[in-house]
């Protein structure tokens, strides 16, 4: 193992621990007024008018008459209001915000506000919809052909749910009106320069007159990418209004059932076979956006991108739409788009594989996309694909190939197991172009007399250990003790723009720009003196260039991949199903801290679980989604999956991360669920053929009602 992957204690242990780390909700209540906000009782209606009680002093009503800039906010399409317009959208949308020094009266003065609707017709269900936000469409070879000279044509339609990231610290945020003007936000976030943006155009104000912070975050599984940007608008709105500080911290429920979430999917997938070999898909993607466009542009991108999963299928047509309906507006998380994708395509190949008589395993061995291949746009793998090197650590692991046979024998009795396998892989940075032509990184080392080094950055820690492990490099370039070296919680009046903390980006992207900007420090170092340096991104030259609007190129410069097993009990008096074991390999370069990657690793590998057995979540006939507290949107915990076991393949280097890191975060998620629903599927017997996530126990006792009447 590299020298830079030994592990250190975390850099914010100590201040978690003793308490000591301040989160929003910790600044005293003295002078700041609570924020609160007015929801749309309604899917889909007009504001005919809303009645506010006369205030009491110190007690302010805001809404979209009182931002001082564009009632838009800035995030891609930038169709999200600030506050309601003329029409709600979904159940939960801002109308507005009473404020005030008082809680418990903020909560009364909003009861007693009334609001008038004319309502309308609401969409809720994604198979109703009448608007398309994005629709893209990838193409390669010659699909019609292959379709007419197959063998035979399989078609299967998947359907994945809403994933809540359920962050253990709920949104919020707080603004503050400085001595000079400047509006200076800080709060809870991922992407602090995503949100300045944002409150430059809502507030029409300039770089110089906002400031915006990060503090202590309690986790954020991408949902604290966008959502910040809407929150953090409507709270400057309402200071710049009032005059003070406004903090607006939410509450599980409203947390819950109100802020962005995974794209519930609907996806139909046509494949060709000739001669036991897929030659072709015709693959028709929609992800269920809600009300408004938010992330689904980018989340929809990746999740089509990787929709034939990572098999060399020569001819391919791949359509994906991100359509509008009137529920809660999703957005980014964990695997952004490809766990949907990728758990309908282990699905489909495991699903041909039984139709042809062969073990599932073998049958996607066979299609294994090797180093040198096309990618789905036409790009190239351009690095050694080390996933049959994984299947055989798996497989040492938990006895993978006989169990997977042996379990496809019918069973009998009240308890029958199974073993399902996914393979994966996680297209690492941003997608195509976009590092090189949109966020253009920036990152700066700033060396004090004493020779202390602070890293000037815009990359948050929101648990996964940033500041940690961007210490840990450029003390190692500099061969500096660990402790000379810092990494302050990012404030865009100090750091320049490195970009966001997305797409698996910052270790591999930022850290080497961080890497290299140590290399030139040390080269120029000067004893006693204060210097600065820093290093803008450049795309590596071997990349072939990547056109959006043709949907060819290379996606993403290199992958990290997953190899995933999970074996399980099903037991059929109940339909409660036993998780007995739960193998990963994960292949993520050079670790940067060996045990913050394993834990990151068996995080994302037990939210991956959740997603694909019980975080059931849905929008009602009115639009409304109901599982609003953790009685009844369950996550899953250690105790559901005890046998864990995390392979780090660590053989693999991407030349152009430090010390050969590659993304890492994401990955872990992503191919859990296939390997899931394939072990129920596999325990419940070889003519059971599964579609859905999550696939609850629920679902196994109607399956087994109907195999009974």
């Amino acid at each position: 193992m590299e020298k830079i992957s030994a592990s250190v204690v975390k850099r914010d242990h100590e201040a978690k621990i003793s308490g000591e780390a301040v989160y929003v909700g910790d600044y005293p209540q003295e002078e700041i007024l609570t924020g609160k906000m007015l929801r749309s009782t309604k899917a889909k209606a007009r504001l005919v008018k809303v009645v506010v009680p006369e205030l009491p002093e110190g007690y302010y009503y805001v809404d979209k008459s009182d931002v001082p800039g564009d009632n838009n906010v800035n995030i891609v399409k930038d169709d999200t209001p600030v506050y309601a317009r003329e029409t709600v959208e979904y159940i939960g949308e801002p109308i507005g915000m009473l404020c005030g020094p008082d809680e418990t009266v903020v909560d009364q003065i909003l009861s007693q506000i009334e609001v008038v609707y004319e309502e309308l017709e609401p969409i809720v269900d994604i198979r109703d919809f009448d608007t398309v936000f994005f629709d893209y469409e990838i193409k390669k070879g010659d699909v019609a052909q292959a379709f007419a000279e197959a063998d035979k044509v399989y078609e299967e339609t998947f359907e994945t749910g809403y994933q809540d990231q359920t962050y253990l610290e709920t949104q919020g945020l707080m603004a503050e009106i400085m001595e000079d003007g400047k509006v200076f936000l800080h709060g809870s976030m991922q992407c602090p320069y995503y949100v300045k943006g944002a409150l430059m155009r809502a507030l029409g104000l300039g770089p110089d007159k906002v400031r915006i912070a990060q503090d202590a975050t309690g986790g954020g599984f991408g949902g604290k990418e966008a959502f910040p940007s809407i929150l953090g608008c409507q709270v400057a709105v309402a200071a710049v209004k009032a005059g003070q500080p406004v903090r607006c911290i939410f509450g599980r429920r409203e947390d819950l059932e109100f802020t962005s979430k995974r794209h519930p999917s609907l996806s139909t997938y046509k494949a060709a076979v000739k001669n036991g070999q897929i030659t072709a898909m015709d693959i028709d993607v929609k992800f269920n956006s809600g009300a408004y466009t938010t992330l689904s542009a980018v989340v929809l991108q990746r999740g089509i991108i990787c929709a034939n999963g990572i098999y060399n299928v020569p001819n391919l047509y791949m359509r994906g739409r991100a359509v509008k309906t009137n529920t809660t507006p999703t957005g980014a998380y964990r695997g952004f788009g490809a766990p949907q994708t990728f758990f309908s395509a282990e699905m489909l190949m495991d699903h041909i594989a039984l139709d042809l008589g062969m073990d599932s395993l073998e049958f996607k061995e066979k299609h294994l996309v090797r180093q040198g291949d096309d990618t789905a746009t036409s790009g190239k793998y351009h690095f050694h694909v080390p996933v049959p090197l994984m299947i055989d650590k798996v497989d040492k692991a938990c006895d993978l190939r006989r169990k997977h046979k042996e379990y496809a024998k019918p069973q009998t009795g009240r308890y029958r197991k199974g073993i399902g396998v996914s393979m994966y892989f996680h297209g690492a940075g941003f997608t195509g172009s976009g590092e090189r032509d949109i966020i253009k990184a920036v990152a700066k080392l700033r060396k004090f007399a004493d020779g202390r080094v602070q890293i000037l950055a815009s990359n948050t820690d929101i648990g996964q250990g940033l500041r940690t492990t961007f210490p840990k490099i450029v003390a190692h370039e500099l061969n500096l003790p660990l402790d000379k070296v810092f990494y302050n919680y990012p404030d865009t009046d100090v750091v320049p723009d490195s970009g966001p903390t997305v797409a698996s980006r910052s270790l591999m992207t930022v850290g080497e720009l961080l890497r290299r900007a140590a290399i030139k420090l040390r080269e120029i170092w000067v004893e006693g003196k204060e210097q600065i340096v820093e290093e803008h991104y450049k795309e590596p030259d071997f990349m072939i260039p990547f056109y959006i609007d043709k949907f060819q190129g290379d996606a993403y410069p290199t992958y990290s991949w997953g190899v995933n097993a999970i074996e399980v009990e099903v037991d059929t008096y109940t339909g409660l199903t036993n998780i007995l074991g739960a193998y990963g390999c994960f292949d993520i370069g050079t670790p940067m801290d060996y045990n913050i990657a394993v834990g990151q690793m068996e995080g994302g590998f037990l939210q991956g679980i959740g997603y694909a057995s019980i975080e059931n979540m849905k929008a009602d006939a009115k639009g409304r989604i109901r599982n609003n507290s953790f009685s009844d949107y369950l996550i899953p915990t250690a105790v559901d999956v005890p046998n864990m076991q995390v392979i780090m393949h660590v053989d693999e280097k991407y030349p152009y991360g430090p010390y050969g890191a590659k993304g890492a975060g994401e990955l872990p998620l992503v191919g859990a669920p296939g390997a899931y629903v394939e072990a129920v599927e596999q325990a419940m017997g070889k003519n059971v053929r599964l579609h859905h996530i999550p696939f609850t126990a629920e679902d196994t006792l109607r399956m087994l009602m109907e195999e009974k009447s």
